[in-house]
Formats: C-alpha cells, structure tokens, sequence
C-alpha cells in the first residue's frame, strides 16, 4: 500500500480525493488533510497567509501518523502567489517540516506538461483577473508558452465549488485557443475529476485539472505510475 499526503484548506472539493482513490484502481491510498483556510478570498494578501509555512506545519503531524509517504500542498493559488522562487522555498520548508518529498499543485502543473511534452497552454482560472495572471507568470517562469489567459472572477473557494459539469465545460471552452496544446484550470475548490474525460473530448486536446494534477504529483513523488484512463491523458502515459 503507497500512502499519499494532500494538505487542502478547507472544504470544497476535497471529494475529489476519494473519486480519484477510487479511479485509481491499485493499492494507493489518498489521505487529505484539512488545513486552515483563514480569509477565504482568491486575494494576494490572504492568499500568501493560507500558504504560510505555519499552516502547512499543523496538518504535517496527521500525515506522518496516517504513514503518507509524500505530502502535496494541494492549493494552486496559495503556492504560485509567492512566485517561482518563493514556492519553490515553501516546498523545501515542507519537505523539511514533515521528513518526506514535498510538493505543490502548482509546481504539479509544470511537471505534469513536462511528462506530457507539452509547451503551449491555455488557462481556465476560476480567479480574478489579476490571481490568474500570477499563474499565467508562474507557468511562463517554468518555460510554458501562455497562449491565453481568462479568469471567471470569483473571489471564494466556496462559490467555485458549487460550480457543475456545465460551469466549467463553460470555463475551459471560453478560454481554449486554437494553438495552445493543452487547457488547464487551476483550482482545487473546482470539482473536476468527475467531468476530465467530458472536458478532453469536447476539446480534442489534454486538460490538466487542480486536483486530478495533484494526486499525480504524488504518485511522481513515490515513483507510482497508474494506468487511469478516466482520469484523463496525464494518466495513461506509463
């Protein structure tokens, strides 16, 4: 049995973790723990706050107890907000805290079009315009080409959640672009693992998804590879 480590904050769509658990088919066990939100609001400052190292710090000791193997900061925006540097150094603190391989959903993302060979993307944010651009940078800062970038414009996780199949379809659609190779809809408060094979088929090309790309960062973290075909491209590469 691998054990795999998500910290979340707070309560969105955290059900996507016993979804994908499910999908996967093998003996991998998901154990997500919860962290504390603070402000829930896609705003710079309360964002860097919800990605502060003392907050990551207080789920690490259930992680160990549940025997997690490697533990992902499954928050997009609360990791690239610090920028490419200073994400880069909340996962070392991580790593360093909790005595295992470290990782965030947004360095997830990078890796995840790096094992894909893919370059071009267009970005779906659920944020407001200026959280998403910080994305669009932080993909820019690892080599990816931005070819378009649209942000839905809500300010909490609570309302991204409510969102269904139709919402974000909607989202990723509005925001393709003829060039891009791959779309990508960075949030992990946006229910998404039930609709991947619905967003690639409707647009003919790789969706990369919050939650879907975190389980998957994991899995590279303990040198898992699962063959999951309902869980999108990213999880038939082997």
């Amino acid at each position: 049995m691998t054990s795999l480590g998500f910290l979340y904050p707070g309560h969105s769509a955290e059900d996507d973790y016993p979804r994908i658990e499910q999908l996967l088919g093998a003996d991998i066990r998901l154990d997500v723990i919860h962290t504390d939100i603070g402000e829930d609001a896609h705003r710079v400052d309360a964002l860097l706050r919800m990605g502060a190292p003392e907050r990551l710090a207080a789920g690490v000791g259930e992680l160990r107890m549940a025997g997690a193997e490697a533990v992902v900061w499954a928050c997009t925006s609360g990791s690239f907000v610090y920028g490419w540097d200073g994400a880069h150094e909340q996962v070392r603190a991580l790593a360093r805290e909790a005595g295992m391989p470290a990782s965030s959903t947004s360095f997830a993302f990078t890796n995840a079009l790096r094992e894909l060979g893919l370059r071009r993307v267009a970005v779906a944010a659920t944020y407001p315009d200026d959280v998403a651009e910080l994305f669009a940078a932080f993909l820019r800062a690892s080599g990816a080409e931005v070819t378009s970038t649209r942000g839905a414009g809500i300010i909490t996780a609570a309302e991204v959640a409510t969102w269904g199949e139709e919402e974000v379809l909607a989202l990723a659609t509005a925001a393709d672009d003829e060039t891009a190779e791959a779309v990508l809809l960075p949030d992990t408060a946006l229910h998404t693992a039930a609709h991947l094979q619905t967003l690639e088929k409707t647009l003919g090309k790789p969706v990369l998804t919050a939650n879907q790309v975190t389980v998957r960062e994991a899995l590279r973290l303990t040198d898992r590879r699962v063959n999951a075909p309902e869980l999108g491209t990213l999880f038939t590469r082997q």
